[in-house]
C-alpha cells in the first residue's frame, strides 16, 4: 500500500458514509437500510381506508390524503414518488404491522434485536447478515466494511475487516476543524481530506441538504455492488426517525430522503437492478396516537419494505389488526400481527435460493419454528 492509499484508508476510516459491504460468490446484491430511531410505519404508509385513522392521527394523516393509493386501505407518503413508481412496475412490496420480537421501547435493545436476529436484546453476540454469509454461496466469504465501525448485523464469525476499531469514538466536530485547519498548507493531504469530509456528510440523517446526500449514498453503493467483482451484501445505516416533535415536516424530509436513496441505488446498478433484493427495517414503530408536541412516541407495529427487480410488487403484506384501541399494543400502539423474522428470512430465502427453514434457522435460530413468510419474490 502506498502513502496516498494508506492516507485515502485512514482517512475513510474515519469518516466514510456507515456502509458495509460483504462479498460472496453469487450475482445476487442484497442491501439492508435500517431506519435508526423508531420510522412511524402509519406515517410512510398511512391505513386511510380504517375508520379510525384520522381521528387517531389527526395533521399527521393530511398529507397520506394526498399520497399514492396503494389499495382500498393503505396510501403511501407522497414524499416517496420514487417508491411510489417501482410500486407500479410491480418492484416494490410493503409489509405493515410487522414488528421484531421486541417488545419494549428502547432503541438501542429494539437495535440489538433486529440487528442479531434474536428474541431478546444482547442474547445473541453476532448478527443475521454475518451468519447470512455461510448461507449464502461462497468463495473466500470475506467481509469488507467501509465505516468506522461494523454495524452489529454484520458481525460475528466470518471476518469483516474495517479501517477503524470499532472501539474509537465518532471524532467531534472541534477535532474536524482542528485537522482541516492543520492541512490546509498540505495540497495533497487537503484535498484528501475534504473528500473524506464531504463523504462523512453522506451518513446519518437523510433530510440533509434537501435528501442530496441520501441520493449520493445511494449513488456510492451503487457503485460498489455493481461490478462483477464487486461487494454482494451491504448496509446502510440511516437516522433521524426518532419524531417525537413537529413529525409532519420532519417525516417528510427523511422519507424524501430515503426516497433520493432507493433511487439512485437503483439508477446505479442499472441491470443489475434485477438480481438486488433491498430491504428497508426499523427497530419498532411509534404510538397510534399524536403527542402534545405534534409528533409520536416509541410505539411497537411498523412497516417494512422490499425493492428491486425480483420482487413480487405492487401489494401491501398485512394481517391489519385495525386502529380502533380495543385493537391496540397495549392500549396505544398498531398491533403485529406479522413476524419481521419471518419476513425478512422468506425474502432473503427466496433472493439467494436458500431453503426457508434453513434461512431461519440461521438468520433468526430463536424463531427458527416460525415459517418463513414465502412468495415475496418472483422465483
Amino acid at each position: 500500500m502506498d502513502r496516498r492509499a494508506f492516507l485515502t484508508a485512514g482517512l475513510l476510516g474515519t469518516f466514510a458514509p456507515r456502509i458495509a459491504f460483504a462479498r460472496a460468490a453469487t450475482a445476487k446484491r442484497f442491501v439492508f437500510v435500517i431506519q435508526r430511531g423508531a420510522a412511524d410505519g402509519l406515517g410512510t404508509i398511512g391505513a386511510v381506508g380504517d375508520p379510525a385513522f384520522i381521528g387517531a392521527r389527526g395533521d399527521l394523516a393530511a398529507d397520506l390524503a394526498a399520497g399514492t393509493k396503494l389499495d382500498a386501505m393503505f396510501a403511501l407518503h407522497p414524499a416517496m414518488t420514487s417508491a411510489a413508481a417501482l410500486y407500479g412496475k410491480g418492484q416494490a412490496l410493503f409489509a405493515h404491522a410487522i414488528a421484531s420480537p421486541y417488545r419494549d421501547r428502547s432503541h438501542f435493545d429494539g437495535q440489538n434485536v433486529l440487528e442479531t436476529g434474536g428474541t431478546g436484546a444482547y442474547q445473541l453476540k453476532d448478527g443475521w447478515m454475518n451468519r447470512l454469509l455461510g448461507v449464502v454461496p461462497t468463495d473466500d466469504a470475506r467481509a469488507i466494511a467501509i465505516a468506522a465501525t461494523v454495524p452489529m448485523a454484520l458481525r460475528g464469525q466470518r471476518e469483516v475487516a474495517s479501517y477503524a476499531p470499532s472501539s474509537l469514538p465518532d471524532a467531534s466536530d472541534d477535532l474536524l476543524a482542528r485537522v482541516t485547519q492543520l492541512y490546509a498548507g498540505d495540497q495533497q493531504l487537503h484535498a484528501l481530506w475534504g473528500e473524506a469530509l464531504a463523504t462523512r456528510q453522506l451518513t446519518s440523517d437523510l433530510s440533509q441538504d434537501n435528501g442530496r446526500n441520501a441520493a449520493a449514498t445511494g449513488a456510492l453503493a451503487a457503485r460498489l455492488l455493481a461490478p462483477a467483482n464487486g461487494a454482494r451484501i451491504a448496509m446502510i445505516e440511516t437516522g433521524g426517525w426518532d419524531t417525537h416533535a413537529g413529525q409532519r415536516g420532519r417525516l417528510a424530509a427523511q422519507l424524501k430522503g430515503l426516497d433520493a436513496m432507493i433511487a439512485a441505488l437503483q439508477a446505479g446498478l442499472g441491470p443489475v437492478w434485477d438480481d438486488t433484493l433491498v430491504l428497508v427495517a426499523t427497530e419498532f414503530g411509534r404510538t397510534v396516537a399524536v403527542n402534545g408536541t405534534g409528533g409520536t412516541d416509541h410505539g411497537t407495529g411498523t412497516a417494512a419494505m422490499l425493492f428491486g427487480g425480483g420482487v413480487k410488487g405492487g401489494r401491501v403484506v398485512a394481517d391489519w389488526p385495525g386502529l380502533a384501541t380495543a385493537n391496540l399494543y397495549d392500549a396505544r400502539d398498531l398491533k403485529p400481527t406479522t413476524p419481521l423474522d419471518a419476513f425478512i428470512g422468506g425474502a432473503v430465502a427466496d433472493h439467494f435460493g436458500v431453503d426457508p427453514a434453513r434461512a431461519m434457522a440461521a438468520l433468526f435460530p430463536a424463531s427458527a419454528r416460525t415459517a418463513a413468510i414465502e412468495g415475496l419474490l418472483r422465483t
